[in-house]
C-alpha cells in the first residue's frame, strides 16, 4: 500500500503504534510541525514540503501529469484564509485558539500527520485520542461523549474503519463539534438548504471545489457517485444538485454499473474499485474523481483511480483539500463558540403567575407551582453540561470553572437591596429582592440573577420562619430552600466541629505525652523513613527552623515544633449545630475517663455563626479559601501569640470538607428566573451578605446589559456598610444601585407608634391611615439615604406596600424620600401579584443604573482600628463617640500587636436601632456608642467589636 502513496505521503508514514489502551495528550496544545526544515518560514510548511516532493519525484507521474501548483493553491489559498479569519478573531479574544479533537481507532497515522500541520499552518491547537485499532461501538462513544463535553474542545473528528461509521456512533457527536458534517442534524440543515448554520463534509465540499475550480461548469452535468454510503453520499448528492447536476448514485455490485458509466460525464468513486470491474467501462473524457482514500480512516483502497482532468492525472488532491476543509469548519466552530460566550438575551422560558385574591399563604403558592427542570433552566442562561452539578430536579451546584470560561465577558450591573432599621417582623428585603429580578426578566426582558443568602434552619424553625421571599415573590421549591438545601451548611457544621475537635485533642495529647512521643505522632516512621508534611514544612518556617531532615531537629527544636502549648481560657472556637438548642449555651466537655481529667466549659453557637461561613462568603476561589482557612485564629498560646488552623495541621481536611459547599446553588423564583442561593453568614457577627463567588459568576452571565441583585442583612446601617466596606473590598466589584427597602409599618414605628412584637397583631396605628406618624418616621429613611450617599452610590427607594397603607401614606413617603436625595421612590405590590408588581422598580434601577457609581469606601484600612470603629460609629449610626471598656482595649492592643490592624470592622450591634438601644426609634442623636468587647474573625478578614450588649452569636 505504501508504494501506492506519493512521495511527500509516504515521507510522513510513521511505524504502526502498538495496540493498547486510549493515549490522551494531557490537555490540548500547538500542534506538532512535523517533518518541517530547521527554521523553515510559516509561509512554506506541509505544501512547500508537497512541492518539493512532488518535484523530485516528477518523472514517477509519467507523460502527461498534471503539475501539484493548482492542487496546492487550492489548500494554500483554504488555510490562508482560515488563518486570517482566526486572526481577526483573536485580535478581539486574544488568549483563544480552537482545539480541534480527533478519535483515532486505528494505527495507521498518515492522517493525524496530515491534519497536524495544517493545523500548525493555520494557527490551530490539535489533539488526538488513540484507541486501539479493535475499539467497539461502545468504547468509541465513550470517547465522544467525553470530548462533547470538553468545553476546550471547539471541533470532534473521527478517524476510525468504515465499519464503525454506525448511526449510533455518527449521531454521538454534538452537532455544534461536528466539524466533519456527519451527523443527521447537520445533514438535515444541508438538505433543508440551511448550509449556513451547519458544518458541510469536507470530503463533498474538497470534491466540488477541484471540480469547479478546473474549469469545470457542472450545471446540467451527469454525475455518478459510485461505492459512497451514508453521509458522504447524502452529501455529494446534495451538493452536485444544488449547482444543477443530474445525480445518480450506485453501488459496484450493481447490475446497470457499466451503462450508467457510458452515461456520466463525471464519476465520484466512494470506496475502493474491485478488481472484476475494469477500467474500460468508464468512457474517454469522463472526469473521475477518488475519494475512495477513506479520508476517515486513514487508508487508500485498492484499485486505486486517479483523478482525470483532460487526460492529466493527480492522486490524493480530495484527501489533502478535504483536511484543509476541515480547518476551516474548525475555524468556523471557534466563531460560533466565540458568539456564543459574547452577552446575548437569554431566551428564557418564564413561568406564568396567576395571583389569587387573598393572597393565599406562602407555601401554597409555591406548590401551587411547578418549577422548571434545573438543567433546562442553566441551558436558557449560558451554563455548560458540564458546569453543573444537578441535586434533585430544582437545584444544582455551578461549577468555579465557569468563571475562567467567561473571563472576557463584560460584567453585568450590580444591585444591592438594603432597607431602613426595620421592625422584629422585618420589612421585606428578600421579598423585593425576588419581585425585581421577576420584574426585570420575566416582564421586562433584562436578563437579571438573584443572589440571596442561605437561612438557617435555627431561624426557620423559629418566629422568624423561611427566607425564600413572600407571596408571589419568592424562591421555589421553599421547603428546599429553607431546609438543607444542598448541604452546604451541614459542610460548615462538619469543618468547624473537626477544628474544635483537633484543639481539645491536641492539649490533651500535649498534657499527656512527653516531647519525644509527641514528635513520633506527628512525624511517623513510614516504611523507615521520616518525612515532613508540606503544612509542617511550613510551621517549621514560621517557627524560624530552617529544616527539611526530621532527624536533624534538636531537642529544643523538637518541643517548640512539637507543642502549640495553647491556654485553654483564651479558646475562642466553639462547636456549632444548626438547631436553637438552648440547653447548649453552655456545657462542659471532657468528663469521660478517657479524657484523663481534662474538662473545660464550652458552648455550642448556631451553625451560620461559624467563621467558616464569613470565609465561605467571601472567598473568590479554592486556594484563596483554603488560605482563610488556614489563617483562622482559635486561641492563643501560653506567650499569648494566637494559634491558628494551620499550626494544629487539618486546613487540607477542612478544604476537602468545604470542596462542594464552595460552589453556588442555582435555583428559581416564582416566574422561573434564576436565582443563586449561597452562604448565609450571620449579620452581627459577620458581614451578613451572600457569597462573593456568587455575585460574580451571576455577572458574568447575565452579561454587560443585565442585572444581578443582592441582599445585604438587617437595616443599611449594618448590612450595607458591611457589603461596602468588607464584601466589596475582598471582591473588587463596584455596586451601581443601592435600592432601599422601606414600609408605612416601620416609618410608623419611628414617628413614634407603638412597639411592634412577633407573634403579636398590630396595633390599630398600623392598620389604619395615620399621616402624621408616617411623616415623624421618615427621618430614619431619610438617614438612611444619607448613608447610602456616603458611599457614592445612587438610591432607589422600594415601599413595600401593604394591603392596609392608603394611598396618601404611599405618595408621602414617596414625597420625602426624593426629598432627601434619592433618584427615585417607587410602590411596590410584588407580595400580591409577582414581578408585575415591581415593573416600574425595575425601570427606575435600570434608569439609575445609567447615572453612574462614584463608588467610595467609608474609610483607610491603614487607620487604627480605634478610628475606624469610631468613623462608623459617628458616620453611619450618628453617635457623638465611643466608649471601650477595658477588655476591648486590650482586645484591640493584642490584635493590633499580632499584625491584624489593617483588618476592616464588622460592627456586631442591635439590627432594632440606629443606636446600641433597641428601643430607640428614629434617629438617635448625641449618644456614645460603647464597645464592651472586640473579637476577630482572622480567616474571614475583619475584626468585630461587640456594641453593647449584643451577644456573640
Amino acid at each position: 500500500m505504501s508504494a501506492r502513496l506519493p512521495l511527500f505521503l509516504r515521507g510522513l508514514r510513521r511505524p504502526p503504534r502498538p495496540p493498547g489502551p486510549p493515549l490522551r495528550l494531557q490537555a490540548p496544545g500547538r500542534a506538532s510541525s512535523i517533518g518541517r526544515g530547521g527554521g523553515g518560514g510559516g509561509g512554506e510548511g506541509l505544501l512547500g514540503q508537497r512541492r518539493l516532493q512532488d518535484a523530485q519525484a516528477g518523472n514517477s507521474r509519467g507523460q502527461g501529469s498534471r503539475a501539484p501548483s493548482a492542487r496546492d493553491s487550492i489548500v494554500r489559498e483554504v488555510i490562508q484564509n482560515s488563518k486570517e479569519v482566526l486572526s481577526l478573531l483573536q485580535e478581539k479574544n486574544p488568549a483563544f485558539k480552537p482545539v480541534l479533537a480527533i478519535i483515532q481507532a486505528g494505527d495507521d497515522n498518515l492522517m493525524q500527520e496530515i491534519n497536524q500541520n495544517l493545523a500548525e499552518e493555520a494557527g490551530l491547537n490539535i489533539t488526538h485520542i488513540c484507541l486501539p485499532p479493535d475499539s467497539s461501538e461502545d468504547e468509541i462513544i465513550d470517547e465522544i461523549l467525553k470530548i462533547n463535553e470538553d468545553t476546550r474542545v471547539h471541533g470532534l473528528a473521527l478517524q476510525i474503519s468504515e465499519n464503525s461509521f454506525s448511526n449510533k456512533v455518527l449521531n454521538a457527536l454534538k452537532p455544534e463539534k461536528d466539524v466533519d458534517g456527519v451527523t443527521d442534524v447537520n445533514l438535515g440543515r444541508l438538505v433543508r438548504g440551511d448550509a449556513h448554520e451547519c458544518y458541510v463534509s469536507p470530503v463533498a465540499r474538497a470534491v466540488v471545489e477541484l471540480l469547479e475550480k478546473s474549469g469545470i461548469n457542472l450545471d446540467g452535468k451527469k454525475v455518478l457517485v459510485i461505492g459512497a454510503h451514508g453521509s458522504l453520499e447524502a452529501a455529494l448528492q446534495c451538493l452536485f444538485q444544488r449547482r444543477g447536476s443530474m445525480t445518480m448514485s450506485s453501488q459496484w455490485k450493481t447490475p446497470q454499473l457499466q451503462s450508467k458509466l457510458h452515461e456520466a460525464d463525471i464519476a465520484v468513486v466512494g470506496s475502493p474499485k474491485p478488481e472484476d470491474i475494469p477500467l474500460s467501462w468508464i468512457q474517454p473524457g469522463t472526469t473521475v474523481l477518488n475519494c475512495s482514500h477513506d479520508f476517515l480512516s486513514g487508508r487508500l483502497g485498492c484499485g486505486s483511480l486517479g483523478v482525470h482532468f483532460n487526460g492529466l492525472i493527480a492522486e490524493d488532491d480530495v484527501s489533502l483539500l478535504a483536511a484543509a476543509l476541515r480547518i476551516q469548519n474548525m475555524v468556523s466552530s471557534g466563531r460560533r463558540w466565540l458568539r456564543e460566550q459574547q452577552h446575548a438575551r437569554w431566551r428564557l422560558h418564564c413561568l406564568k403567575l396567576q395571583p389569587l385574591s387573598p393572597v393565599p399563604s406562602d407555601l401554597e403558592i409555591s406548590r401551587a407551582q411547578t418549577p422548571k427542570a434545573v438543567d433546562v433552566l442553566a441551558k436558557e442562561i449560558g451554563l455548560l453540561a458540564d458546569e453543573i452539578e444537578i441535586y434533585g430536579r430544582s437545584k444544582a451546584k455551578v461549577r468555579l470553572s465557569l468563571l475562567e470560561r467567561l473571563k472576557d465577558q463584560a460584567d453585568g450591573k450590580y444591585v444591592l437591596v438594603a432597607g431602613i432599621t426595620p421592625t422584629p417582623l422585618g420589612e421585606g428585603k428578600s421579598t423585593v429582592t425576588v419581585g425585581l429580578v421577576q420584574a426585570l426578566t420575566a416582564h421586562l426582558n433584562i436578563n437579571s440573577f438573584a443572589c440571596l443568602r442561605q437561612p438557617s434552619q435555627g431561624p426557620t424553625f423559629g418566629v422568624k420562619g423561611g427566607a425564600a421571599g413572600g407571596g408571589y415573590a419568592q424562591v421555589i421549591p421553599m421547603e428546599e430552600f429553607n431546609l438543607h438545601l444542598t448541604g452546604d451548611i451541614h459542610a460548615i457544621t462538619a469543618a468547624n466541629n473537626l477544628l474544635a475537635a483537633a484543639i481539645d485533642t491536641r492539649i490533651l495529647h500535649e498534657n499527656t505525652q512527653t516531647d519525644k512521643a509527641l514528635y513520633n505522632r506527628l512525624v511517623p516512621l513510614v516504611n523507615g523513613v521520616r518525612e515532613f508534611s508540606s503544612i509542617q514544612l511550613a510551621r517549621l518556617k514560621k517557627l524560624g527552623i530552617n529544616k527539611t531532615d526530621p532527624s536533624t531537629l534538636t531537642e529544643e527544636e523538637i518541643s517548640k515544633f512539637a507543642r502549640l502549648n495553647i491556654e485553654p481560657s483564651t479558646i475562642t472556637w466553639q462547636r456549632v449545630l444548626d438547631t436553637n438548642d438552648r440547653f447548649l449555651r453552655k456545657m462542659t466537655i471532657g468528663q469521660a475517663p478517657t479524657e484523663k481529667g481534662y474538662s473545660r466549659q464550652a458552648q455550642f453557637d448556631i451553625a451560620v455563626a461559624s467563621e467558616i461561613m464569613a470565609v465561605l462568603a467571601l472567598t473568590d476561589s479554592l486556594t484563596d479559601m483554603k488560605e482563610r482557612l488556614g489563617r483562622m485564629v482559635v486561641a492563643s498560646d501560653k506567650n499569648g501569640q494566637p494559634v491558628t488552623a494551620e499550626d494544629l495541621g487539618v486546613t487540607g481536611a477542612l478544604t476537602v470538607l468545604m470542596k462542594d459547599a464552595i460552589k453556588p446553588n442555582l435555583m428559581q423564583t416564582l416566574e422561573g428566573t434564576p436565582v443563586f442561593v449561597h452562604a448565609g453568614p450571620f449579620a452581627n457577627i459577620a458581614h451578613g451578605n451572600s457569597s462573593v463567588l456568587a455575585d460574580k459568576i451571576a455577572l458574568k452571565l447575565v452579561g454587560e446589559e443585565g442585572f444581578v441583585v443582592t441582599e445585604a442583612g438587617f437595616g443599611a446601617d449594618i448590612g450595607m456598610e458591611k457589603f461596602f466596606n468588607i464584601k466589596c473590598r475582598a471582591s473588587g466589584l463596584v455596586p451601581n444601585v443601592v435600592v432601599l427597602v422601606a414600609t408605612v409599618r416601620a416609618l410608623k414605628m419611628h414617628g413614634g407608634g407603638p412597639s411592634v412584637t412577633a407573634g403579636v397583631p398590630l396595633k390599630k396605628e398600623y392598620t389604619e391611615e395615620n399621616i402624621q406618624l408616617v411623616a415623624d418616621g421618615c427621618c430614619n429613611l431619610q438617614k438612611q439615604i444619607q448613608i447610602a450617599q456616603l458611599f457614592g452610590v445612587p438610591v432607589v427607594v422600594a415601599l413595600n406596600v401593604f394591603k392596609t397603607d392608603t394611598r396618601a401614606e404611599i405618595d408621602l413617603v414617596c414625597e420625602l424620600a426624593k426629598r432627601a436625595g434619592a433618584f427615585d421612590a417607587v410602590p411596590c405590590y410584588h407580595w400580591s401579584v409577582g414581578g408585575k408588581g415591581s415593573v416600574d422598580l425595575a425601570r427606575a434601577v435600570r434608569e439609575a443604573a445609567g447615572q453612574g457609581s462614584r463608588f467610595r469606601f467609608l474609610y483607610d484600612l491603614q487607620l487604627p482600628i480605634v478610628e475606624k470603629i469610631r468613623t462608623i460609629a459617628q458616620a453611619v449610626y450618628g453617635a457623638k463617640d465611643i466608649e471601650l471598656s477595658p477588655e476591648a482595649q486590650s482586645k484591640i492592643d493584642r490584635y493590633t500587636q499580632q499584625g491584624f490592624g489593617n483588618l476592616p470592622i464588622c460592627m456586631a450591634k442591635t439590627h432594632l436601632s440606629l443606636s446600641h438601644q433597641p428601643d430607640k426609634k428614629g434617629v438617635p442623636r448625641d449618644f456614645i456608642l460603647p464597645i464592651s468587647d472586640v473579637r476577630a474573625s482572622i480567616g474571614a478578614g475583619f475584626i468585630y467589636p461587640l456594641v453593647g450588649t449584643t451577644p456573640a452569636t
